[in-house]
């Protein structure tokens, strides 16, 4: 079926207790493996695009691989923007085909934030497609830029910016981090029991890679309705192709793709079980097409 909108995914999701897994890709593969992975699950699945990877292939041949991808796909599949803080980037995505869009300006004052939200939730209820937005800071890496602590989501905020802005997911600072934990992440599971009871937002869980089960569980029961997962894709990414060039030694390319395909399909199955995901997609055709 054709890219879907993010909104009424995330909206099932949240109703029924579980959250779409969503991925950074870095190339077609990666793409096709994402999509390959929700079917053999009859999965949602978001395939989520940084601002660096779109500025190194451009919007076009991302827009045109994943319509290659997903318009005959049996599964909802989601092309979205993560962080984008270009909002001329922004603008082009939803031109070219995004079917969500994430504005972070959390860095600046909240009724800046406030403003410019408003103004790609108007662009892009206009084209028929969801936003995500973010209050608070998260610690780690995220497209090259280094946040060096967290600045928690401010519950006040949060229920006022999404009382006054229709968003399809609201990114809250919660304790979780972009990359990989150096000790036992300190998720406020409070806080987010409060952002998700004030605000009613589906909330898109930002640092999902090396989150424990029972975290994962705890705070999908709290309303996460989406799953970030970048970090441990990059590590499957690249190891799984030194570690079949080591054992094989051979320079045939193809192979090494296929080894590395295999390796990143099996690591979105095992999140979009993780999550709890499977068997949703039939349910969800009638409800986001």
């Amino acid at each position: 079926m054709p890219l879907v909108n993010l909104k009424p995914v995330l909206r099932e999701a949240k109703a029924n207790g579980y959250a779409v897994a969503a991925f950074n890709p870095v190339d077609y593969a990666s793409m096709k493996a994402m999509v390959k992975a929700a079917e053999e699950l009859n999965a949602p699945v978001i395939i989520q695009t940084s601002a660096k990877t779109i500025k190194y292939y451009g919007h076009r041949a991302l827009s045109e691989w994943m319509r290659e991808i997903a318009d005959d796909s049996p599964v909802p599949v989601v092309l979205h923007l993560d962080h984008g803080k270009d909002v001329e980037m922004i603008k082009k995505c939803i031109e070219m085909g995004w079917t969500s869009v994430m504005i972070d300006w959390s860095d600046k004052p909240f009724d800046v934030n406030l403003e410019q939200t408003r103004k790609v939730v108007d662009m892009a209820a206009k084209a028929g497609i969801g936003v995500e937005a973010e209050i608070g800071e998260i610690h780690g890496v995220e497209d090259d830029m280094v946040v060096e602590a967290v600045h928690f989501t401010d519950p006040n905020e949060a229920e006022k910016f999404c009382r006054e802005l229709d968003l399809a997911a609201f990114a809250a600072a919660i304790g979780t981090a972009h990359g990989y934990y150096k000790g036992e992440p300190d998720v406020k599971f409070d806080l987010i029991a409060e952002i998700n009871r004030r605000t009613n937002t589906p909330m898109a869980l930002h640092g999902g890679t090396g989150l424990s089960d029972e975290v994962i569980r705890k705070c999908i029961e709290l309303g996460c309705a989406k799953i970030n997962i970048s970090t441990n894709l990059k590590h499957v990414f690249i190891d799984s192709f030194i570690e079949y060039h080591q054992k094989h030694k051979k320079y045939e390319p193809l192979h090494v793709l296929g080894a590395q395909y295999e390796a990143l399909k099996q690591l979105f199955k095992d999140k979009i079980a993780q999550f709890g995901g499977s068997n949703r997609g039939s349910e969800l055709n009638s409800k986001v097409a």
